[in-house]
């Protein structure tokens, strides 16, 4: 598997007691591993449309962005736990073991499940929808 790398997702959900909304992704880009939080590429637009949604300005730090995700009960994570995947290739992923999203799910009343892109739906289908009981609607 020339290129491939085995990733282990190693920071934790943002969510509370109160999140209603969660919004999942496949795995933090390589960029976002090297800031330990999601959507870490300057490049990437998830916050600046977030902030657009929710009305706040762009946050700039980690602890900005879990309070603007919080204030608005949007919980964040992903739908992979650990893979092989060349650089941030979703593309790529092979060896998928999902994330347990028994206890978040257990912690808050989520009601509505969002995929940012249609690998992270695709996988969610596949691996978490039978258990969460939960359809998800697919993010572009």
């Amino acid at each position: 598997m020339t290129g491939y790398e085995h990733i282990e997702h190693t920071f934790a959900p943002v969510y509370d007691a109160d999140s209603l909304v969660l919004i999942l992704g496949t795995l933090p880009s390589v960029k976002s591993r090297e800031n330990h939080f999601y959507y870490g590429h300057k490049q990437n637009r998830f916050w600046k449309v977030m902030a657009d949604l929710c009305g706040e300005p762009v946050p700039e730090t980690i602890e900005e962005k879990k309070k603007m995700l919080l204030a608005h009960h949007i919980a964040v994570w992903d739908v992979i736990q650990s893979c092989d995947i060349k650089g941030s290739s979703d593309s790529s992923i092979r060896n998928v073991v999902p994330t347990d999203l028994g206890r978040l799910l257990a912690d808050a009343p989520i009601s509505a499940i969002f995929c940012n892109g249609g690998t992270a739906l695709r996988l969610y289908q596949k691996y978490q929808q039978n258990s969460t009981g939960i359809p998800a609607a697919g993010l572009p």
